[in-house]
């Protein structure tokens, strides 16, 4: 289920809601600030808000199956990243509405996405569902950093 949701929420849908955005605006020039406002909606708003209620109300399932910690010493912790998660996901989703959000969500978007994937990297054990977190945090960094450096670069 962890891996479907991941899915959905960093390639399908993003991919999705940009072919049918540029169907209504084929011009090449507008495909990256397309990627931009839909990667910072769904992978950003949608993906880390979720993340945030799930770690905010169930914290032993970051804890236990993405860490591997099988004590409650860390859910306090877990709790406030999950609150850091849920305001960084709320800004992304107001994104569709104040596209002036888009570029600062996505550079504090990929300043958290490649620590966290590079931190998961640097781990020598790692269960199924860290794997997958490390995949798309990082994945997530390079389509941030991507949209970022296209914008610095116009």
């Amino acid at each position: 289920m962890y891996l479907a949701i991941i899915l959905l929420l960093m390639l399908v849908l993003p991919a999705a809601s940009v072919l049918a955005d540029y169907a209504h605006t084929p011009e090449p020039a507008l495909l990256m600030p397309l990627v931009g406002k839909w990667f910072v909606f769904w992978g950003v708003g949608i993906r880390l808000g979720l993340a945030g209620l799930r770690q905010f109300f169930q914290p032993r399932f970051t804890a236990a199956e993405i860490f591997g910690i099988a004590g409650d010493e860390a859910l306090p912790l877990i709790r406030e990243l999950g609150i850091a998660n849920f305001s960084l996901g709320v800004v992304g989703v107001a994104s569709l509405a104040a596209p002036s959000f888009v570029l600062p969500t996505a550079i504090a978007a990929a300043i958290f996405y490649g620590v966290a994937g590079f931190r998961h990297l640097a781990r020598k054990a790692m269960n199924r569902n860290e794997n997958i977190a490390m995949v798309s945090d990082l994945f997530a960094f390079v389509v941030l950093a991507a949209f970022i450096l296209s914008v610095w670069t116009a």
